[in-house]
């Protein structure tokens, strides 16, 4: 049996604001209050996993374990089917800068465009198929974990579109959708999104 949550505060392992409001929007109507590890000053583990529970599990420990009280983190990511399943794991990666590129930090746009480079270089037949992948882990203090595991397909689209959303939002068009994550009103990406999907699992064992 899953351990259960038995607390109302949680700490969200992250230090994307974008993450924490979707996450704790998710949350917040079984009664949970989330904290960011940013919020509480916690460093950022090295993510030396090669698959997203690896990395998820690692950044739910290490936040547990130094605020002392559960921990949820979220690994999540983009594969795209013509390349072999990249961006993957490495989907942040991507959009790092490198000292030479200016201020240090995260540009999706660009990351998005590494992605659309390397489907232009494949040509037109380019299958634009991708999903995103995400995993939420639990873990406790003493060590307990639970892990759960959701996705959503879709195609790859460019030009960027939207305002919404974060990451690579602008450039995911959701299976049966003609509109991108970043043009969909965050309520009805929350309904169909690879976190929504992870979510509903996690809240079956949760909180049935």
């Amino acid at each position: 049996m899953t351990r259960k949550l038995d607390g109302s505060r949680l700490v969200i392992a992250t230090h994307n604001a974008g993450k924490l409001k979707e996450i704790g929007a998710l949350l917040a109507p079984h009664g949970i209050e989330c904290v960011s590890a940013g919020a509480l000053g916690l460093p950022e583990p090295d993510e030396t996993g090669t698959t997203f529970v690896e990395n998820a599990l690692l950044k739910a420990h290490a936040a547990a374990k130094a605020a002392q009280m559960p921990a949820l983190a979220d690994d999540s990511g983009l594969s795209v089917l013509a390349l072999g399943g990249r961006p993957g794991v490495y989907t942040a990666d991507w959009a790092e800068r490198q000292w030479f590129e200016g201020d240090p930090g995260r540009d999706w746009y660009m990351a998005m465009g590494k992605v659309e480079g390397l489907l232009a270089q494949i040509g037109p037949e380019a299958d634009r198929s991708c999903w995103f992948s995400c995993v939420l882990a639990i873990a406790w203090p003493d060590g307990d974990e639970a892990v759960y595991e959701g996705r959503v397909d879709g195609t790859y689209s460019w030009p960027p579109r939207g305002t919404m959303g974060f990451g690579y939002d602008p450039v995911f068009v959701p299976r049966g959708f003609d509109m991108t994550f970043a043009e969909l009103p965050p309520e009805e990406k929350h309904r169909m999104s690879h976190r929504a999907d992870a979510f509903a699992k996690l809240v079956a064992d949760q909180f049935a």
